[in-house]
């Protein structure tokens, strides 16, 4: 069975799911379907620390799945716009640990992963598939993906 290296970024999942569908990610049945076609040797979700016991629930939900779970504060700024973003993390990690398997996996749909996604491809000689929301993923990181999963019924909870 081919292996996999699987990268996260849960909000740009939850986001754009809640923004698509109206409903949440189904990790469990990602987790089936990623699980039927390979051998998962690294699994990490990319998440922000609020410190609400409703998100805490969540990332246990996600260790007992079979993913790390990696934590960025929340930072909120004195003019109210907040910051945290896990695009350099997916990144480091995803040179470090995809590099090790056939296929990288990235859950997002953000356009600034495309140069990640094609140095992997063309200069590691990976697969690379990502899943997102279709009409709100960056047109340049689905052309620069082995394979584009679009999310749908299947990968949805409710």
């Amino acid at each position: 069975m081919p292996t996999a290296a699987i990268f996260v970024d849960v909000q740009n999942i939850y986001y754009t799911c809640r923004e698509s569908f109206a409903r949440n990610f189904d990790y469990n049945a990602f987790w089936r379907e990623v699980s039927a076609k390979y051998e998962i040797v690294t699994a990490i979700a990319y998440a922000i620390d609020r410190g609400d016991s409703k998100q805490r629930e969540f990332q246990n939900i996600l260790r007992a799945i079979g993913f790390e779970v990696k934590l960025k504060p929340y930072i909120q700024r004195a003019d109210g716009s907040a910051k945290g973003d896990w695009d350099v993390g997916i990144t480091l990690d995803a040179m470090e640990h995809g590099t090790q398997t056939d296929t990288t996996i990235l859950l997002s749909g953000d356009g600034d992963f495309d140069m990640l996604v094609a140095k992997l491809r063309h200069e590691r000689n990976k697969r690379v598939e990502v899943y997102s929301c279709a009409p709100l993923t960056a047109t340049s990181l689905i052309n620069a993906a082995s394979h584009f999963r679009a999310i749908d019924d299947t990968l949805l909870l409710g």
